[in-house]
């Protein structure tokens, strides 16, 4: 394969391709069509369109190539992936990701054990669940809510990636799992945060099949007819050109090739993930105090019941699409103050992870519960770079420093008490006790280049995605949320990035 014959400039360099990322295309191509915007990954592309989601591949071999061409520059067959039913704390990544090898875990401390990533056209958008709940309670961000901007941009977030609650309206037992689940916890909760079905990234086509959004859905024709956008896989960035203290475009190396060649850019999005952002402006020389502060993840407890009275479906009401037999969907319980997690119920084939084998006498009928607890942010919560040793990529190399507080662990212990009491009123519970998946697994990392109202040194970014005294530098990604949340965050990060991108827009504009 040829090299990349990259552009000298451009308007706007976009590093990484995920849904964020593509966020940024997308509000540019709309609001400023005549800017030319480049964006680079360094994975390649493993799905038609670009950045689709792999669940969309319906050739089983197919589908695993993809997801093997995602786990970054050690691929391998026979790599540990997460197989059979998650019982166990070993350290295995799931389909289509790849662990942090070293540093993931300090003596002494917690650390993320299964901390990862994935290298790909579409992010790890192109492997997730796509749930899209909004954010409640204290998981909201105040001073958007103050300018009376969040729930707008969160409608924004769900028009780009396509969200919807009705997905598995068909499914004939989800009702009943909504009924059982809110006879159980909606005593007490505000309309809004009562048990409803979960907003979720997927449109069904006219022939009744799921198609699941991916980055290709966010970036949308508009994005991909646009003449003056162009993506570039393969691509590793490895610097952001810093001059006058001004953003002025990036380094990047066509990883097939070799070559390195610089790309100006009068503005720079840096789109990683939420550990390889913060490793893109560290190796840049961009060094906020809050810089890979105030990582946190979501400490995940999990279980699976049989539904009580289960009725099997007929197969043609229960047969599936997308991989799903669509027997009980997707259920949200909202994350309140009080109740400081969030839930999701659904069945076996639509969970990331595997918690039991389904019965094979009556298909659908056993259900996996997940929990996500909000994390106690503190400081000391964060990833650090070496100056000295570099990981497989060539970038500085990471260290995560990761405790878990007593409040963290009463919270946990809230959770495994909650998601038993749960689970009892849907079903008869597969097991005596829930598992607590090992830190890292929720793949939900946040914090780690928080955004501010103001620069105070405890947020890398401004309500505008713009770095602190890095004036055309802006950063985007679960890292950027600076609240303590326990929903799954890509909603809200989409919905920040569209902030961002609306800035740059206008900024584009004003010239």
């Amino acid at each position: 394969m040829s090299a990349w014959d990259y552009p000298a400039a451009v308007d706007v360099a976009i590093v990484g391709s995920g849904p964020t990322g593509a966020a940024y295309a997308r509000i540019l191509s709309e609001q400023a069509p005549s800017a030319t915007i480049a964006m680079f990954e360094v994975g390649p592309t493993v799905s038609d369109p670009p950045g689709a989601h792999v669940k969309n591949i319906t050739d089983p071999d197919e589908r695993a190539k993809a997801q093997l061409r995602s786990e970054g520059p050690m691929a391998r067959e026979g790599g540990d992936r997460v197989g059979g039913i998650v019982k166990t704390t070993q350290r295995r990544a799931r389909p289509g990701t790849f662990l942090l090898e070293d540093g993931y875990q300090v003596d002494g401390e917690d650390g993320l054990p299964v901390a990862a990533f994935s290298s790909n056209v579409g992010g790890m958008a192109a492997h997730w669940t796509g749930a899209c709940p909004r954010p409640n309670d204290s998981e909201r961000i105040g001073f958007l809510d103050d300018r009376g901007i969040f729930d707008e941009l969160l409608d924004e977030g769900d028009r780009l990636l396509g969200v919807t609650s009705a997905a598995f309206d068909t499914s004939p037992h989800a009702a009943l799992v909504r009924e059982r689940l809110a006879d159980a916890e909606d005593e007490g909760r505000d309309p809004h945060e009562r048990v409803q079905r979960m907003p979720l990234a997927v449109h069904r086509r006219d022939d009744g099949r799921l198609v699941w959004s991916g980055s290709d859905v966010v970036m949308g024709d508009v994005t991909r007819g646009n003449p003056n956008f162009h993506l570039y896989d393969e691509s590793l960035v490895t610097r952001v050109l810093v001059e006058g203290g001004r953003a002025v475009g990036v380094s990047v190396t066509d990883v097939r090739s070799g070559e390195s060649h610089d790309v100006r850019a009068r503005f720079v999005v840096v789109a990683a993930d939420a550990l390889r952002t913060p490793q893109l402006l560290w190796a840049s020389g961009v060094r906020p105090d809050a810089l890979g502060r105030y990582l946190n993840d979501q400490a995940q407890i999990v279980f699976a019941v049989r539904i009580r009275d289960f009725v099997p479906a007929l197969e043609e009401e229960g047969a599936g699409s997308a991989g799903l037999s669509e027997y009980s969907g997707v259920t949200w319980v909202p994350f309140t103050d009080d109740m400081p997690f969030h839930g999701q119920v659904m069945q076996l084939d639509a969970s990331p992870v595997k918690l039991a084998d389904d019965d094979p006498a009556a298909p659908g009928s056993i259900v996996g519960l997940g929990l996500f607890c909000a994390k106690d942010l503190q400081a000391s919560d964060r990833v650090e770079f070496s100056p000295d040793t570099l990981d497989a990529y060539g970038m500085p190399a990471m260290t995560v420093h990761y405790t878990l507080t007593p409040r963290d662990h009463e919270v946990i212990d809230r959770a495994k008490a909650e998601i038993i009491r749960l689970g009892k009123a849907i079903g008869e519970p597969l097991d005596d006790r829930p598992f607590m998946m090992p830190l890292g697994a929720s793949l939900h990392y946040q914090g780690s280049t928080r955004m501010g109202e103001t620069e105070d040194g405890e947020s890398v970014c401004g309500p505008d995605s713009e770095v602190w005294g890095v004036p055309g530098l802006f950063v985007a990604g679960n890292g950027v949320i600076p609240t303590a949340t326990a929903c799954n965050p890509t909603l809200t990060s989409v919905a920040l990035a569209v902030q961002g991108a609306r800035h740059i827009a206008s900024e584009l504009a004003s010239v």
